[in-house]
């Protein structure tokens, strides 16, 4: 049978229930046989539905029924096919493999996948059924797309049969597929010794070389700009130290890596502090604790007044009492000491960070900005208190 079974108990039949069940199929098949003749004078069956009246009996069903439910006989045949009892580990492989085969034949994959699977889990000792199981298997998942799957499974079959063809070339489309180009060749030279002048294969090879050739190129550039990246990122470092500016959960210039330059901001991963012909650029961010809001600065020179991006950034959209400008405002930083201090923003950026007491948090210069004499200034400064 080919299609999935309903299993039965695992006990060994007596000589006399196999004789029953012997002489019982041959009574179905004598009683089937007689009643094709009859429906063939009678009712007769159509020419496009001989197939599917066929199935509908144990000896010929290829699946099982739509209920999920086997007759005796079925179950009986079931047993004398599947049964580690009644068959040798040659026999249960085939018969698992010609499961497999069938759900192939009519692309349920991952069905035939299971068939050949169980195949060759019965562990029999010919190779060459082993070897179809596994090439077979990586078919099935090569019509999946499971590029790795049948890379492995067209090795295991070569392990057992190394001049099979169709595992070497399954095996080459296989790694060219999942980028492992050296393998891929190495099996395309394999097929090549059995078959020199195979022009798929010979195609197949050449492709395989033109993308390793890609593959490294591009691997030349990634690393030239992982290089290109670190030296950057170390001349950050090295001028973060050289201008004494105090990061952050560091204990001292040595302890200063990127992992505490990352900006912990939504969306602002590409925004942490660079160079820019020997200009440190930094991350900025200005609270209004009044309304809530927050305005996020990319990339602000060190030698640029802090007071030129709030002249950007007024008057705002959410300061309808136009309380927020330049003029009437004073901005904050919270130092290490956990206080609030005071800042002229009319000095560059990079002199502010040098402030007593001030510290980059997570690689962003944060800043605090309130109207002048108002309440809510007030409010902030007593919850330090």
């Amino acid at each position: 049978m080919a299609g999935e079974v309903k299993k039965s108990s695992n006990k060994s039949m007596t000589d006399e229930e196999r004789l029953a069940l012997c002489q019982k199929l041959d009574k179905e098949l004598d009683d089937f046989i007689n009643g094709l003749e009859k429906k063939r004078y009678t009712e007769g069956w159509p020419e496009d539905r001989w197939e599917e009246e066929m199935e509908k009996h144990p000896f010929f069903m290829k699946s099982t029924p739509d209920d999920g439910e086997l007759s005796p006989l079925a179950e009986g045949l079931a047993k004398l096919k599947y049964d580690p009892e009644e068959n040798t580990p040659l026999e249960l492989a085939t018969s698992y493999k010609e499961d497999g085969n069938f759900n192939f034949k009519h692309k349920n994959y991952r069905l035939a996948i299971l068939g050949y699977t169980e195949g060759i889990k019965v562990k029999c000792n010919d190779p060459e059924i082993n070897a179809s199981l596994y090439n077979n298997r990586a078919a099935s998942h090569w019509h999946l797309k499971n590029y790795r799957s049948a890379l492995y499974d067209s090795e295991k079959a070569l392990s057992f049969n190394p001049n099979h063809i169709k595992a070497m070339l399954r095996a080459a489309k296989s790694a060219i597929e999942i980028a492992k180009y050296d393998l891929a060749i190495e099996h395309c030279q394999k097929y090549l010794v059995i078959q020199p002048k195979d022009k798929e294969t010979i195609d197949l090879m050449n492709a395989a070389k033109k993308k390793k050739l890609i593959q490294e190129r591009d691997q030349r550039k990634k690393e030239r700009l992982e290089t290109k990246n670190n030296e950057q990122k170390d001349a950050v470092i090295r001028l973060i130290i050289e201008r004494g500016i105090k990061i952050s959960n560091c204990d001292d210039e040595d302890d200063i890596d990127l992992s505490k330059l990352e900006p912990n901001l939504p969306g602002a991963h590409d925004a942490m502090v660079h160079i820019d012909n020997a200009i440190l650029k930094w991350p900025v961010l200005f609270l209004y604790p009044e309304y809530q809001m927050t305005d996020f600065i990319k990339a602000c020179p060190e030698n640029v007044p802090l007071l030129n991006q709030l002249e950007q950034l007024f008057p705002a959209p959410w300061d309808q009492e136009n309380k927020y400008s330049c003029e009437k405002i004073n901005v904050y930083f919270e130092g290490y000491d956990k206080m609030p201090h005071v800042i002229k923003p009319s000095k560059n950026l990079g002199e502010i960070l040098l402030t007593k007491y001030f510290e980059v948090k997570a690689g962003t210069p944060a800043f605090f900005v309130l109207p002048r004499g108002s309440v809510i200034e007030s409010r902030f400064l007593e919850s330090f208190i």
